[in-house]
């Protein structure tokens, strides 16, 4: 008689600290995958649905930590992970700390000294994608900082989403996080701007949405950034295919036309102040990208 043996990979156990959207769809997702997990939350009855599915409600945050030797936190930011973890200090050693929380690239770095005091390992991270999308291998999730700690739990990084390891510094993921947001939020009130422009002339948004955001913004935007960026490296702005003089004039449109349509001008005049200090800069005959040298200053107090 032949003995049968399980070829089932062994799953890393799993604690997940923070059970708002984000965190119970993590913690749903690390049970989907097989890995055993523990969750703990300020208020314990947000695990009561986890728990159904098979998770472990653990009574403490320190009983939580114990219980893993990867602790995943999904919390509003770094203060609240300090506050959290505070009485669980003593079970920290040896354990790994992974921070989904939102912050700034100094409070990632101070994070890490902050583990590093209580002799448990770090990885700063920032999920790119909403909850439902949580568990896709095409989801962005980012990391930064020890480049063993990423190996050694790739594969339980990987049952969340798709880990992308971006450098030992810790403090880019929450830096790339927030530029990523920073490009959302721009291109999303731009787009929202445009409508309100054609919309008062009863154009219906989802019509304008087929052209803006189907041909315009992969193909025009899209590859402009894509075809320029090494020109944004190099500081190099040929204006032969337009000039900021040029740009400055469509800008005025955009400005004068948004009076005249009784649409909020705040954008397109903060746009056209831009150009218009980049003139006074110099920067005339150059294309409108040469704005990327004025962005990476701080604006000049009035």
């Amino acid at each position: 008689m032949t003995t049968q043996h399980s070829t089932a990979p062994i799953r890393t156990a799993v604690t997940v600290v923070g059970l708002g959207p984000m965190g119970l769809a993590l913690a749903a997702t690390l049970l989907e995958q097989g890995h055993p997990t523990t969750v703990w939350n300020r208020t314990p009855e947000k695990a009561d649905g986890l728990v159904a599915q098979g998770a472990r409600r653990a009574a403490t945050i320190a009983d939580a930590v114990a219980a893993s030797p990867v602790t995943v936190i999904c919390l509003k930011d770094y203060e609240a992970m300090y506050e959290t973890l505070d009485s669980a200090s003593a079970v920290l050693a040896g354990r790994v700390l992974v921070n989904l929380s939102s912050g700034t690239p100094t409070e990632a770095r101070e994070a890490v000294a902050w583990a590093g005091e209580r002799k448990a390992d770090y990885l700063d991270g920032a999920i790119m994608v909403p909850p439902p999308a949580v568990g896709h291998p095409d989801s962005v999730f980012l990391y930064s900082g020890s480049r063993e700690v990423f190996d050694d739990h790739r594969p339980t990084l990987a049952a969340m989403g798709g880990p992308t390891y971006l450098g030992p510094d810790p403090s880019l993921a929450v830096l790339y996080n927030t530029a990523l947001l920073d490009f959302m939020y721009a291109s999303l009130n731009g787009f929202l701007h445009a409508a309100a422009l054609v919309g008062t002339a009863n154009v219906e948004v989802a019509k304008f949405a087929e052209l803006a955001i189907g041909w315009f913004l992969p193909a025009v935007v899209g590859a402009t950034v894509l075809a320029q960026a090494p020109q944004l490296d190099k500081g190099d702005y040929p204006g032969d295919q337009g000039t900021m003089e040029m740009n400055l004039n469509a800008l005025e449109h955009i400005a004068r036309t948004s009076v005249e349509r009784n649409v909020s001008s705040d954008q397109p005049e903060l746009m056209k102040a831009l150009a218009e200090r980049a003139i006074a800069e110099g920067r005339g005959g150059q294309n409108y990208l040469a704005v990327f040298e004025l962005l990476k200053k701080p604006t000049p107090s009035s």
